[in-house]
């Protein structure tokens, strides 16, 4: 059991429960943010206020756990509660960048519409020169977003795929080693034991066409989304 209180009385499991609770209640906020960024539903001004609130709030209770958790004598119980009071520090933390991240991308927003206004009340044919030119920048930079995804993702693959065969290598390695020392035991023939040496050799070929091959088509991938 956790000892020690905060000022208001709450024990280390308390405020830790309290911590978690609005830590989840603002990753709800975020993700509401997000989504009504992307439909345009709504003035988030009042949603994104208490979501801030709830950060610093859980920034707070972090300090206060921190505090706590010195105080526990056994110290396996005391790396158990450093570790969960950086846990819920570190996510605090990141959901305040997730915030930040947001507001500044509503801010662009607002600046760009105020520019799409001020462009559109001139009134003259300059003006729509302009903000054509505006719009095929903007989805420009949504297409280079997209292709960049995409190619994480493609060599994500990759190196998943690459790594597979480097584990399936490893088993046949060992699978080999186990063979040998069986035929070595039964005195089988030299010719048996270099067929086995063929197939292995066979099957590296394989392997290293197999990364090549990869390789090739992240290539062309490239050269093609650019």
């Amino acid at each position: 059991m956790a000892s020690g209180t905060v000022g208001g009385g709450g024990s280390l499991s308390e405020v830790y429960s309290s911590a978690k609770r609005i830590l989840l209640r603002a990753r709800d906020g975020i993700e509401r943010l997000e989504r009504f960024e992307s439909a345009a539903l709504m003035d988030s001004s009042d949603l994104t206020s208490s979501v801030k609130r709830d950060i610093t709030e859980v920034q707070s209770l972090c300090s206060s756990m921190d505090g706590l958790w010195r105080s526990i004598s056994v110290k396996s119980q005391r790396d158990l509660w450093r570790r969960k009071t950086e846990q819920v520090g570190e996510e605090a933390e990141y959901l305040n960048k997730s915030l930040e991240k947001y507001m500044w991308r509503s801010q662009r927003k607002m600046m760009e519409a105020k520019e799409r206004a001020d462009l559109l009340n001139r009134g003259s044919g300059e003006g729509a020169h302009i903000l054509q030119i505006f719009d095929d920048e903007a989805q420009a930079m949504n297409s280079v977003k997209n292709s960049k995804r995409l190619l994480e993702d493609s060599f994500s693959s990759g190196v998943a795929i690459l790594a597979k065969y480097a584990e399936q290598r490893d088993r046949l390695k060992r699978a080999q080693r186990k063979a040998l020392d069986v035929l070595n035991t039964v005195g089988l023939s030299n010719s048996v034991l270099r067929l086995i040496e063929r197939r292995n050799r066979v099957d590296t070929w394989i392997k290293y066409a197999g990364m090549i091959a990869t390789i090739v088509i992240l290539y062309l991938f490239i050269k093609w989304t650019r």
